[in-house]
């Protein structure tokens, strides 16, 4: 687990330029460091810098940037490598690999000898998280690749024939000549969605590579393709169903038992995040079951009864007899933690569960390096109240459709009869885009947001829906989930939350095995009659008793709106004043300033008016927080 950072350049970038990017993410990895530069062809230099969080194989032998063996044949110290994460089934790829001269333990040095035996198509075979940078010497090839759901990060900029890429954006800014011209385009999409998807950034010329790509560089050339589809996958899967319900769980559960072993095997402390629900509960019922020793779990308690679910978490560990820590978090030690965010959130990024998310894994990281987690379960196995609602929404679009129609007349247009209905039928009337049917919502929201910024944009939503070629509404919005939402926003926030205290988060639902499983079960394996995440739960009851997990859900939401109308009100009324504004040339002066000063008098309207504001109002505070931190 580490940072890695860049350049194929024709620039000169020193190597103390190269050991200043690569140290803006010490936190990633604060046991080893290295940076090299290498001569290319026709005028170009190839820089690779890692930052190393040690988890496998502790010692000199798993440095990097790493390169093949001297001794290898035509391979010899022709391939170089900075690798970001780790590749659960490098022991077996190492059987398949024998003939090549291990020198190591580490997961990095299969890849180099699976490059070498494969080509790039080596990649199909890894099965982990990771984010690789490899040069190969011999074709003057640089392979940029992130692992399939995009667990872990890579962003690159390009400048003309250079290329600078990272695992975050500090490297890129602190590279000689970055621009650093922020998209105005993205911004309303932000505000809507609190995260930036890949392949966008906050950056003119930088981008994110998606899940499941590959970017070859070559002479000044860039193709990128994907090697693992969200959709493509999930259809060919489909091809292949499983059709008895017992043998599909008894499946599963082998799978993600072995998902979870893979995931224990590490030189450093190993932990699990517990909350209680049935996802971090099964994953750590599976992880006792594989340790001889009580594994140590983790959870956040607040004060406020409400939201507090450490109870749980803590009658859960009690049952499988873990090492269980807790820690009970006032308010104002959430709101500490707001003035960090812009330094390990490097990209406006206002998912205001990062808060939670930052404390449990400091916890975690005061007694384990590598901890669990259940991330994945929700977008796989049909877990959010969201697909509840699209359930009801799907049979009600007929007659929204009818509904929308009678609105369109010029009669009831002109007597302005839609603004009269209940906002949830608006929602329903207005939702006519067919690539944006599960993505339904009040028409308030994406309009406010669209008219902070100031210039066209792209939507707030995402209209791909067509290319999953799905008709239930449900399973369409898991996929789109999968691809924006998974990777964009509760990934990022997780690998930002634990990288800030070197923690690495590791994931067994989102093994490669377990997620393409999960393709070829029938829908009604994962939600029927109204019931979410029913074959995950089933196997959840195997190891915990049924009445200690079905609950309700309390959820946990950060008072935002106490908090904008209370202890950040003066920076928010600084940073909403239409002198700054102006000044700043990004925003919608008179509509912002105006829009800011009646929410801080009247609040947060709540989502059932469809005016839940102060959502957008703390994106558009999270965003100056991060212009202030990175561009004054």
């Amino acid at each position: 687990m580490c940072g890695i950072c860049g350049f194929v350049s024709r620039r000169e970038i020193a190597d103390t330029t190269l050991k200043i990017m690569n140290d803006t993410m010490y936190h990633r990895g604060p046991d080893d460091s290295g940076e090299e530069i290498y001569p290319g062809e026709d005028g170009y230099r190839i820089g690779f810098a890692q930052r190393r969080l040690s988890i496998m194989d502790l010692s000199a032998l798993g440095h990097q940037p790493m390169h093949s063996e001297a001794s290898f044949g035509a391979g010899r110290d022709q391939i170089c490598i900075v690798f970001n994460g780790e590749i659960y089934n490098f022991k077996e790829l190492k059987k398949e690999l024998s003939d090549y001269p291990f020198k190591s333990n580490c997961d990095t040095e299969v890849i180099i000898a699976a490059y070498l035996k494969w080509g790039i198509s080596c990649m199909e075979r890894l099965n982990g998280m990771f984010a690789i940078a490899l040069y190969d010497k011999r074709t003057q090839e640089i392979f940029l690749v992130r692992d399939r759901i995009g667990k872990k990060p890579l962003s690159y900029w390009l400048d003309g024939e250079n290329l600078v890429f990272a695992s975050e954006l500090k490297p890129l800014m602190a590279c000689p000549g970055f621009p650093g011209e922020i998209r105005k385009d993205v911004l309303a999409r932000f505000l809507y969605q609190q995260y930036i998807n890949a392949p966008d950034s906050i950056f003119r010329d930088v981008y994110k590579l998606q899940p499941g790509e590959i970017l070859r560089f070559h002479k000044g050339e860039i193709k990128t393709w994907k090697y693992w589809d969200i959709a493509d996958v999930y259809h060919k899967m489909q091809k292949n169903p499983v059709t008895d319900y017992e043998e599909a769980k008894k499946e599963l559960k082998r799978l993600l038992q072995k998902a979870v072993a893979s995931r224990m095997i590490a030189d450093v402390p190993l932990g699990s995040f517990l909350s209680g629900g049935y996802d971090s509960s099964l994953m750590t019922a599976i992880a006792q079951e594989n340790s001889p020793e009580p594994v140590k779990t983790f959870s956040i308690g607040f004060e406020e009864e409400q939201y507090n679910e450490a109870v749980y978490a803590r009658q859960v560990a009690a049952y499988l007899g873990t090492d269980h820590t807790e820690a009970y978090i006032d308010e104002k030690g959430m709101f500490d933690l707001v003035e960090s965010i812009p330094a390990y959130y490097d990209e406006p990024f206002a998912d205001s569960s990062q808060i939670p998310t930052m404390l449990v894994s400091a916890l975690a990281r005061k007694q384990v390096t590598v901890a669990l987690s259940g991330d994945g379960g929700d977008e796989f196995f049909c877990g959010y109240q969201m697909y509840d609602r699209l359930a009801r929404v799907q049979k009600l679009d007929g007659l929204g459709g009818m509904v929308h129609g009678i609105l369109d007349l010029p009669g009831i247009r002109r007597a302005k009869l839609e603004e009269r209905l209940p906002v949830k039928v608006r929602s329903i009337a207005g939702n006519r885009n067919p690539e944006m049917k599960t993505q339904i919502c009040p028409p308030a929201y994406p309009d406010t947001a669209r008219a902070f910024v100031s210039g066209a944009g792209m939507d707030c939503r995402y209209p791909r829906e067509s290319a999953y070629r799905e008709k239930d509404w449900q399973i369409r919005r898991m996929l789109l989930d999968m691809d924006t939402y998974l990777p964009g926003d509760i990934l990022c926030k997780v690998d930002r939350a634990s990288m800030k205290y070197s923690l690495e988060a590791r994931c067994p639902i989102l093994d490669k095995e377990v997620m393409e499983y999960s393709f070829r079960l029938p829908h009604s394996f994962k939600y029927k009659n109204g019931e979410k995440k029913r074959i995950l739960k089933s196997i959840a009851y195997d190891y915990i008793p049924r009445e200690m997990l079905d609950r309700k859900k309390k959820g946990f939401s950060v008072p935002l709106d106490k908090w904008l109308r209370g202890p950040l009100q003066n920076s928010l009324t600084d940073y909403s004043s239409k002198e700054f504004l102006v000044k700043q040339g990004i925003f919608h002066a008179d509509y912002v300033s105006r829009f800011i000063d009646s929410y801080l008098q009247q609040g947060d309207r709540g989502p059932g008016s469809g005016e839940n504001y102060s959502r957008i109002v703390w994106a558009f505070f999270i965003f100056q927080q991060w212009y202030a931190c990175y561009m004054r």
